[in-house]
Order: structure tokens, then sequence, then C-alpha cells
């Protein structure tokens, strides 16, 4: 049965989505097939910058030294006793790198020592430091006995223990993770594995009758299903309403303690109601809890009779309830079996776009977050607030020379970093929703300012006309995450010495917040005193400080920044490293920061008109330059790394060939560049034809590239053995590509070119004048090279977008900004056959809408008083999606009070904008609106005036547009079935918008030696080196573990990797254990409907397949299937692969006429997406075929046996190495599957 699902998956084989992560070409006759299809591209690494420029010489060392240093890094672990009072001793595993606090933490987990949280452990009497790794504690050793002590309580410590028990009280509750806080998410893959998987999975299935299957899909999604259902993306959890401990437990109205009862030892007091309705008063005291004689009403702290003195308040419980006894015990039970990975917190958190209608109870540890010293503080450092900028810049001065000092360095970052990024969201909310006073009270609202928890907030509108000249409030949106762009691309370059500030950008509730930690010294002076490189208006007033200079050189090879001279207001030249906008200030820590790098990229001319100016001919040609509403366009840096890689390649051909040309000892001393690899499409057709010349000439040079390389190296180090001429070649070269150099290949941008207001002086114009020629033939490169590009991969299937994010993300990987959206879709319009990229065009089409609406969204909720939010986002959605002609707004009753009333609050509102007039917005003119925002912004003409139009002429459906706008602007609604289609009403009221939540965007630390590794092993499995490939990738995920923690998109394209080879290897049971914790983490980290999360399922599917475990096989397929349906809609190119495979397992059940459905349904989308010859269509043949025979249909079976046939027969018979006669062809039914399976690894190696 294997077999067969392997063939399902051999057409993916032409599809995996990106060349860093596909399957060894070597192992194809294995079963890569289905593995290569499952999603792979979907998570991609940006860490090609940081590969290079991670700041030390470590960085790369050879592999050798990286499996001895890692050697070190993980020494072997042992067992240690654990001795708890009232219960037996037991063991545990340690590791020598651990601390002692993570032995604290397994205590804390564990089933019968969870309640536990005041305690020491001590070795022979001795008590441990928290932070102490074991290996440097003296006589710990294997056998070692630790005994826990328990110890008295302070108020701190009393407060974490309640918080404690209310986390396991809930942990089975995911109202956490649907209200989207303490970094808690959703994982549904229980539901559908029904505790199948792992070992017990196996016991349970083995000697399962195949009749007692069910393997009946839901009629939703069966092939041709018009419905959509919105209620199976979150089904509910039979372990999600678990036992009731307790009504009440709370803090009581009686804290703080009084003077006399502190000093008898009260710490604090809890009010509980226990399930048998008894009220209780708790006092925390430094012993331990003990009830009181308190009521509601009267005081009295004196011990209750009988008295019950507990550690543990569960302890008390246990006595005071015997209901908490049973249910608490049940309850930890059940969470100690779910799967570790559900209950770890996620790095950074995740929001939900929908949600169902939760209870909400009463919950001390909440209210207390929400009205007390959390607003301002953190928890584990009492009475102080963290300084964010201290921690910040202290992380990344940590000592990296070699790896175990690099782990701890990127450990340090990335949980600092996180938790920043945590408390900047808090804070940005807390600023919109009004409960954060600004620091400059009397300036206009959208030109206030604020500090909280030691970050400092400010909002992107246009104060004092600081944008005046670049496009004003349009400006000042985009300018933050222009900054944030630099910020990550300074830190990934990593230079010793220099600092930026921590940066996060917060898109809530319509308004762009930029958080930042704080300069120190900087609030005590003015800007223009601070300021000692760069300048503070666009380039009138310019400063340069020779440190500055020397720091930001460091940086300019790798960022490809030229270094070059302005003209200040006095006329006098200075010097830059950087544009004028990035400021140098040294703090009051000494320390040299950058900040403002929104112009970090050079400008993107397409969509910047500048007067005067001629752009290239190929650029013309597609109607650009455009003006754009802003004029802070900059190319991505993606885009300017492809561009320079595109230069070096038209440098080396143009100097082979000239090389070429000279007498043959030149030749001999200098080379030229053998066919190598060709370049891109060419934009300068000039150059593309003088490089494509030398093509023909340089088939017998050997190993030009390095000749010409040692060329280089020896004109710029002045060897006179080099003569003339060949100095003469390498200058031309140069000259020709526009190096900044002329003995070698050196492209870099100068970022301030065409920047209004800056001037060069009179001795640079030749050197300017170069600039702009490189920045006009960047601008075609996007044209000419890149977007065909990315076209010619869609058609290719090398990349498979799924959704809008996945469309951006691939975008972005080929430096093409979403402004291009219009172009990209007009080329595709104009490609010669569209059925095969249908699917392209249409998430295309949908992203334009959805980002239109999302701008309009952004303005229209500006002029939203909190109090009529639920009404205004219910009345934009049903102007939206909902077919019901005549939507009327309900306006909150407070608002019809009086005008009177009105004025007052006015001013206390963000927006100018009258507080009632998104009431008046009507579907016509939304969507008159988003069809103008679409052209204007995107050049893209909608030709359609509302939703049904949208539907009918793009073929996009309404559910995928709920989607993709609930979760571009952080929108929650009601998890329930909606009518879209209705004339009679609205499809959306007030009760369905549950929330809305902030989208955050923040730099993401990278694991620079793990991610070396994990590229180490993806190259080793490509050579069909496996075993050394899995032992280097299960390596990269112990880094990654070291660094991130357990929960990281990284280490869940590791899991799947390694998943990946245990199948290949033939070890399903292993395969099965990685590919369930990729499938858990990327549900946590990316959502539960992601593009990734699709694809594990159909990975977990392939695996549980492998290991007879069929029915849950089917319904993770079943679930894949509907993820898709959700997402996408019917007819995705990777919908066949699962069809296909639902076909083979409903078949091998002998579910025969469901199996024909799918496998047809296959077959109907792999003509369209891959023409009618193609092996994916025969094999969709082959597979149609045996349900025919089975079913005893032979007349059809031959049928398509003969069409996969000639198929086969035509492109690759001919390369099979042994003969296939005519009588085969007669009856295909005889060939044995494997030979299909040769025959297709065999196309794929060749």
């Amino acid at each position: 049965m294997v077999s067969k699902t392997e063939e399902a998956g051999m057409p993916s084989c032409a599809t995996a989505a990106h060349p860093p992560q596909r399957s060894p070409g070597p192992c194809c006759d294995h079963s890569t097939g289905m593995t290569l299809m499952n999603g792979d591209g979907e998570h991609k690494h940006e860490a090609d910058v940081e590969t290079k420029q991670n700041g030390h010489d470590a960085g790369e060392p050879t592999e050798d030294g990286n499996e001895q240093e890692v050697i070190v890094i993980q020494d072997t672990g042992f067992s240690v006793k654990i001795q708890v009072p009232g219960l037996e001793m037991f063991t545990i595993q340690v590791s020598p790198q651990e601390m002692v606090q993570e032995i604290h933490q397994v205590l804390m987990d564990r089933e019968d020592t969870c309640h536990r949280t005041c305690f020491s452990l001590q070795l022979d009497g001795n008590v441990l430091d928290n932070f102490a790794e074991l290996k440097t504690i003296e006589g710990f050793q294997e056998g070692s006995v630790l005994k826990v002590v328990e110890e008295p309580y302070t108020v701190r410590e009393a407060r974490i223990h309640v918080r404690h028990i209310r986390d396991l009280l809930k942990s089975l509750d995911p109202s956490d993770a649907f209200n989207g806080v303490e970094c808690n998410s959703l994982s549904f893959l229980s539901v559908f594995s029904d505790g199948d998987l792992g070992d017990s999975g196996r016991k349970k299935k083995k000697g399962a009758d195949i009749e007692q299957i069910d393997c009946t899909p839901p009629e939703n999604i069966l092939p041709g299903s018009k419905e959509r259902p919105l209620c199976p993306l979150q089904p509910q959890n039979k372990d999600w309403r678990p036992l009731q401990c307790l009504k009440v437990l709370t803090m009581s109205g009686w804290n703080p303690p009084p003077g006399n009862r502190k000093m008898h030892g009260d710490l604090m007091y809890i009010y509980v109601i226990t399930m048998e309705d008894r009220h209780v008063s708790i006092t925390a005291s430094t012993r331990g809890f003990y009830l009181n004689q308190s009521t509601a009403y009267s005081f009295n702290p004196k011990p209750a009779n009988p008295s019950f003195l507990s550690h543990s308040l569960v302890e008390l419980l246990n006595q005071v309830s015997p209901t908490f006894k049973k249910n608490f015990a049940a309850l930890q039970k059940k969470r100690v079996q779910r799967h570790p990975f559900e209950r770890i917190a996620t790095p950074f958190q995740l929001y939900s776009w929908t949600a169902p209608l939760v209870e909400h109870v009463m919950d001390c540890v909440r209210a207390e977050d929400a009205y007390t010293s959390r607003l301002g503080y953190e928890e584990h450092i009492p009475g102080q607030t963290r300084d964010w900028n201290e921690e910040l810049q202290t992380t990344r001065e940590l000592p990296r020379k070699n790896l175990p000092e690099r782990l701890l360095r990127e450990r340090a970052i990335f949980k600092v970093h996180s938790d920043f990024a945590a408390a900047a969201t808090r804070g940005a909310m807390a600023v919109i929703d009004g409960n954060v006073m600004a620091i400059n009270p009397s300036e206009e609202t959208k030109m206030q300012m604020f500090i909280w928890n030691n970050i400092f907030f400010s909002l992107g509108f246009d104060v004092r006309d600081h944008y005046k000249d670049f496009g004003g409030d349009s400006a000042a949106y985009v300018s933050p995450t222009n900054d944030l762009n630099g910020v990550r691309t300074y830190n990934a370059v990593d230079i010793e010495g220099l600092y930026t500030l921590g940066t996060v950008v917060v898109d809530y509730r319509g308004y762009r917040v930029t958080a930042q930690s704080i300069i120190p010294g900087i609030l005590e002076r003015e800007q223009e005193q601070s300021v000692i490189y760069g300048s503070i208006d666009f380039g009138k007033t310019v400063v340069s400080h020779p440190k500055y200079l020397e720091l930001l050189e460091k940086t300019s090879r790798p960022l490809k920044i030229q270094k070059h001279k302005v003209l200040n207001d006095k006329d006098e030249e200075v010097e830059l490293c950087s544009s004028v906008e990035c400021k140098g200030i040294i703090g009051n820590d000494g320390r040299h920061y950058i900040l403002d790098l929104l112009r970090t990229f050079p400008p993107d001319l397409n969509f910047l008109p500048i007067e005067g100016e001629e752009m290239p001919e190929d650029c013309k040609k597609m109607g650009f330059p455009k003006e754009h509403r802003h004029k802070l366009c900059c190319l991505r840096q993606e885009l300017v790394d492809a561009f320079v890689e595109h230069r070096y390649l038209l440098f080396m051909k143009m100097a082979a060939m000239q090389l070429m040309q000279q007498k043959p000892s030149v030749q001999e001393n200098a080379g030229a560049l053998e066919n190598g690899s060709s370049p891109s499409e060419a934009c300068n057709k000039d150059e593309q034809a003088e490089a494509a010349k030398s093509e023909d000439n340089s088939e017998s040079i050997d190993d030009p590239e390095a000749k010409l390389r040692e060329l280089e190296e020896s004109i710029e180090a002045h060897n006179e053995t080099v003569d003339a001429k060949s100095r003469e070649v390498i200058r031309k070269a140069c000259e020709s590509v526009c190096s900044i150099s002329d003995t070698s290949f050196d492209i870099r941008f100068n970022p301030d070119i065409f920047s209004p207001g800056v001037r060069f002086p009179e001795s640079t114009q030749a050197e300017v004048q170069v600039q702009k020629l490189l920045l006009k033939d960047a601008a075609a490169f996007v044209l000419t090279c890149q977007i065909p590009g990315l076209i010619k991969d869609c058609l290719e299937h090398n990349i498979v977008p799924m959704d809008g994010a996945t469309m951006t993300d691939a975008m972005h990987q080929r430096g093409i900004n979403m402004r291009y959206l219009g172009k990209v879709i007009d080329i595709v319009n104009k490609f010669p056959i569209p059925p095969q990229i249908d699917h392209v065009h249409r998430i295309l089409v949908s992203e334009v809408i959805t980002r239109s609406a999302k701008h309009i969204f952004k303005t229209y909720l500006q002029g939203v008083e909190l109090s009529g939010l639920s009404a205004a986002i219910s009345h934009f959605l049903n102007c939206f999606l909902s077919s019901f002609p005549n939507s009327v707004a309900h306006l909150p009753t407070d608002e019809l009070v009086s005008k009177k009333k009105n004025k007052k609050r006015k001013n206390r509102n963000l927006s100018s904008v009258d507080n009632t007039a998104w009431a008046g917005v009507t579907p016509q003119e939304l969507w008159k609106s988003i069809c103008s925002e679409a052209k204007a912004y995107y050049d893209f003409t909608l030709e359609c005036e509302n939703v049904d139009q949208a539907v009918e002429t793009y073929n996009i459906q309404k559910i995928s547009l709920l989607r993709e706008i609930c979760v571009k602007v952080g929108i929650q609604i009601l998890l329930k079935e909606y009518n879209f289609d209705s004339k009679h009403k609205p499809t959306f009221t007030e009760e369905d918008i549950l929330n809305i939540f902030p989208v955050v965007k923040h730099v993401n630390p990278k694991a620079t030696d793990a991610f070396h590794f994990f590229q180490s092993g993806q190259a080793k499995v490509q050579q069909g080196f496996l075993k050394d490939g899995c032992e280097l990738i299960n390596e990269s995920l112990n880094l990654y573990n070291n660094v991130y923690g357990a929960m990281h998109v990284e280490i869940c394209a590791c899991l799947r990797l390694l998943a990946r080879l245990n199948y290949i290897m033939g070890d399903y049971s292993e395969a099965l254990i990685n590919q369930q914790k990729a499938v858990i983490m990327s549900e946590r980290i990316l959502s539960v409907e992601h593009p990734s999360t699709i694809h594990e399922y159909v990975n977990l599917a392939l695996y549980c397949f492998a290991n007879n475990q069929l029915s849950t096989a089917l319904n993770l397929l079943y679930r894949g299937r509907y993820l898709l349906l959700l997402v996408y809609g019917e007819g995705h190119p990777d919908m066949s692969l699962l069809d296909s495979n639902i076909g083979l397992v409903l078949h091998g059940v002998m579910e025969y006429d469901l199996s024909l459905r799918f496998l047809e349904n296959a077959l109907t989308i792999n003509t369209k997406y891959h023409g009618s010859k193609s092996l994916k269509v025969a094999l969709s043949h082959h597979l149609v075929a045996r349900v025919y025979e089975t079913k005893g249909e032979f007349r059809s079976a031959l049928q398509h046996e003969k069409e996969g046939y000639t198929i086969y027969k035509n492109q690759v018979c001919r390369n099979l190495p042994f003969p296939l006669d005519t009588h085969s062809a007669i009856s295909m039914a005889s060939i044995p599957c494997h030979i299909y399976h040769f025959m297709l690894c065999k196309l794929l190696l060749i």
C-alpha cells in the first residue's frame, strides 16, 4: 500500500517549492515524490545575508570544526534522583549544560509535583544556585540525590504560586489562545489523529479490520462541492470542557494585610468558592496557606477550626473540597497526556481570526494583569521597569569567539527581543486605547508621543511637515516599515561597536505605532545637539563623524552602500557612508547608535518620476515611471543582491570575451569564463548580446572563474607581472557594469541619488551619473528579469502559492515590492497559456482587492470611537462581502445623545473625521473606493462594482476574501456559518465581531550556526549521503533548540526534513514522531490554516499510511483538503496530490466509487496545469485505470492505461535501460507499479 501513496506523490517532484529544501535526486526511487510536494517552499530562510554577514570569522567554520564544537556542547546526559516530601523518590534525566532552574521547571510540570513552586534543591545539604550549570556543581554526578526543600514564602513567591495554580486549572482551557494572550495558540491535530500516532497508535491499530474503518468524507470536501463551512476550521476538542475544580478563585477584598497582620506573617488573602458551594477565605503566610475566619463582610484573620496549614494551595484545597481533589487529579492527568508542543508557549503571539463564543469567567490573575503593576512592570523584576535598551545592547556585546559563546549570545538576543516585541505590542495597544498619557499632552493628538515601560511610542502621522516633500502622511505611514527593514539589515551584518534601536511596528485599530527602545540621554537634550552624523532635515544641514564613517564603512560592502560626499547648507563637502536621513547619536552610555534607517536601500525609479531623467526603454514600454503617493519607494535588499549577482555574471562573461581575443600567453595566465551558470534575462540588451558571444568561445577553458579572480587580486595587489592589456580588460569590464572600482568587480549604490534636497559636489558629478545609470538599470531589472522569472517559476511549479501571504513571500524573495502587483497581473494576463497559471492570477487579484480594502479600512477605522468599533467593523464587512444591497449601520446609542457630548469627545479621538461618518458608507461606495484604490496604488483596473461581480469575474470565493481581510487588519470574528449570498439580511452583526488584534512587524533574530548546519545537511542529502545529512540536520535541530527554545518556524523546517529522511531510510515510526511535532508547531506558530500547515498535514498522512494507520491518514488528508478549500478553493495545483492520495487510500479500503471521484478530479487538475502530455497526467490515468479495473469496468480501464502508456512511451521509454514491447502497450494493467515509479524517477534524474 505504501507504494501506491508514493505513486500519488510522484507528480509532485516537479513542483518542489524551492531548491534549498529539495530532496535528493539519488533517492527518487524510494519515495521522494510525496514528501517533495508537501509545502517545503512555504517556509523560506531569509538568512542568505546572515550566512555571509554574521560579523565573526568563526561563523563559517569547517565542517569538522563544527562537529567538534557541537560534541563539546552536547555532553551525554545522566540520571539523578529527586526526593520530594510525601512522595517516593523518582529519577529524571539531565544534561550537564542545563541549569538548576530547568530542573525546577521539570518539577513544576510533572503531574505529582506540579503544585509546588516555592522550594530549593539541595545536594548533600547544600542549596544549589538556580542559575548554576549542572556541570559546574561539585559532586553532581550519575545517581546523585537532589532533595526538594520547602522554602518560606514572600509576597512575590505567594503571587507566583497563585498564578501557577491558576495556570494549572486553566491548562486545558483554550480561552487564552482565542484571546491571543500569554503566547498561547491553537492546535487541532489531536482532534484528527485521535490518539492514533506513535506507539499507542500502532498497538491500537494492530489487527484492526479494514471494514471497521469509517472512511466517508464530509460532504463539503467532496470534489465539486460548493459549500465552504467555517465551523470545521476550529473543531471542538473534547478536552476543552475540562472538569471544573473551583467555582471562584480570586484575590480577597481584604488585601493587603494590615500592619499588625504583616507582623504575624500574613502576605495576602485569597477568596475561594468550592464546587460544593462553600465560601472560604485563605491566608497566604510565610509558612504556607491556611483557612481564616474572614467572610465577605467581616475581617477575622485568625485560623479557622480545624486549621490546616499546607505549604501548597492545592494541598489545602484538597482537604477543603473533595470535588477539587478528584477533578484536579483528573485534570493534571489529562494535561500531562497532551503533546508537550501543545503546551509550550510560542516565542511570538499568534492571533486567531476566528473564535467560538467562550464563556467569560472570573479570573483573578487576568484581572490583576489588566489593572495592576503588570501594565508597567515585569513580574520577575519587582518594583522596577526593564531597561530594554540596555538589555538589547548588552546581549549584542556578549562574546562570540567560539560556538558555545555564540549560542549563548544568540539565545540571549532572541529571548530579549521576543520579550521586547511582546511588551511593545502591549504598550502600543495601551497607547491607542487611551491608557497611556502623552509626554506632550498639550500638542495635537496626532503629534503626541508616549513613553511606557521604557519604550518610546510615536504615531504614523506627518508631524510638523517632516515628510512634506515625500508625500505627507502616506510617507509617514510607510517610513516605520522602511526603518524596520534597515534595522533588520544592520542587525544581520552585526558590526561590533555599531548599535541600532529595538524597533517594533504595530498596526492597531487603523493606526500605525512605532515602538523603539530609548537611547540613554536622548530625552535630556535637543535632537540638534544629539545628532553628530547625518541630517535632521533631509539633507539641508549635514554633519559627519570619523568614528561613524569607520563603523559604517564596515557595513558598506555587505550592504552595497557607496561612500559618497554631499553638500550641506554652507556648501561644504560632507562625507557619508549611508543616506543623509541616517542619524548617528552617541548615547550617555558611550555607544554609537544609528537610527532613521528608512533609506538604507536605493530608491525605486519606477515609482519616482524625475524631471529631465530618461528611463530605459524597457521601463517606458511598460508604462513606467509612475507617480506613487509617497517618495520613499526603495528597492528591496533581495532585489539589490539579485541585481549585483546578475551584473557579476555579465562582468565575468565580458572579461572572458575580451581575454579570449588576446594573445595565447595572456589566455593561459588569465583564462576566461566557462559556461557555468548563465545569467538571468539581461536588462541591458547590448551587454547581453556581447556576453552571449563569449559563450560559444569558452568551452575549452578550465576553471576560468578562479583564474579571473586571481587576475583581479593580482591587479589589486599592484602585481607587476600583470600586463597592461589584462588590466585594460578588467577596467573595461568594470566600467561596463558600473563597478566603483576599475580593478575588480564592486557594485555599490548611493542611497542619496534622486533624494529631494540632497546636493552633490561638482567634483563627483561623473560618479553621480554612473549611480543614476545604475539605478535605472536596477529599475529595468525588476521588470525584465525578476517579474518574468517569478511567472516562469509559477508556470514550472517551482513555487506554488496558495494564498496572499505565500504569494507575497514569493514576490519578496525575488525583490519585487507589492506595489508591482498590477504589473505582475498584466504580465500574467499576456501569458500564452493562461489556464496553467490560473491559480496565480486568482491569488494576485484577490490580493489586490484585500490590500485595497485594507488601505480603506485603515482610514475608515480612524474615525470610529471605541464604543462603536464592533458596529463599524461589521458594517464594513457587510459592505465588502455581503450580497445584501442595503447594509445599514447600527449606531451605538451613546453617540446619538447630543451634539454637545460629541464635541467634547472629538478632541480625544486621534482622527479629526466625524465619529459617525463611517455609518454612511454603502456597498456601492466601498467597492467604488476599492476599485479606485486598486487603480491608484497598484495600477490595476478591477472590472467589478460589487463583491458578487468580483466573485464571478475573477473566480474568487468570499470565505477566502474574509480570511485574507481579517488576517491583514487583525479582525477576529465569531466561529459560525455565514450566509454571504442573502439578499434579504446582512451577513454580519455586531455580535459577530469578537475582537480586534494588533498586526505586528518586528526583527527576527537568526541562529546563524544552526542555519549553517542545516544548509550543510541539505547539501549532503542532495548529494545522496542520507545518513550524514541526517546527522547534520539533527545537530542543527539541537542548536536551534538551544537558541530558540522548543518552538520556532526554523525548528519546524528541521523536523519536516528529518521526518522525510526517516521515511526515505525506512524508519517510518520515527518519521511519524518528527512529522507530528512539525504539524503541531506549524499550527501553533504559523496558524491552523496556513499553507505550510496544509503541506505538513499531507506529509503526516503519508507517514501514518506507512505505519498502517489508514483511518488517521484519511482524516488528515480530509483535513488538508478542507483547509485548502477554505484558503483557496477548488482547482489548486496542490489539490491533485491530495486527491490522488485520498483516492489511493479509499481504493485500498475498497471504497471504489469515492476513490474514483477524487482520482478523476486529480486527473482534471493535472491536465489543466501540466498539459495533457505531462507525466503527472500519465500517472493519474494509471491510477484511475486501476480503480476501473478493480470495479470490473475493463474497457474504461484499458482506455486510461492506453492514454498513460502513450505519454510514457513518448517521454520516457527511449531512456529506459530495458526494452518495452508492444504487447505491454495492449495490456498496461500488467505492468507493475514500480516500473511507473522507476520511469518517473528516471525522468526526474535526467
